[in-house]
């Protein structure tokens, strides 16, 4: 295992010109469903530090989530797991929704509240 390392990530709602910024993955995620419960918008990761994923295979959530526990010990943050497939092109909303199809499927869990580890 490796230290988990802090980044810096943005998010930003393109239709009200609501963003923010923090240095803690799993508040765009926070923030995204706050937002989209209020006003039914997505929003969009404008700004992620994701080049400790850059030898990170695949596009598709398993196999990145896989690759990415090695790096935390106690799950993988759903907002690193964003922010990763958001680099792919999948917006925060899609990610959101395969994540809990993986769950519901029983290929995903959650170690603990937000962070995810592949069965």
């Amino acid at each position: 295992m490796t230290n988990q390392t802090q980044a810096f990530y943005a998010v930003s709602c393109p239709e009200c010109d609501v963003q923010m910024e923090t240095d803690t993955p799993n508040e765009i995620v926070e923030m995204y469903r706050r937002h989209s419960s209020v006003t039914g918008h997505d929003v969009e990761i404008a700004q992620a530090e994701t080049s400790f994923a850059d030898d990170i295979d695949g596009d598709e959530i398993e196999p990145v989530i896989r690759q990415l526990q090695e790096q935390y010990r106690n799950g993988v943050p759903i907002g690193v797991v964003a922010a990763v497939m958001s680099d792919r092109g999948l917006s925060l909303a899609a990610t959101l929704d395969e994540i809990h199809e993986r769950r519901m499927d029983g290929g995903l869990y959650e170690p603990q509240d937000d962070h995810l580890g592949v069965v």
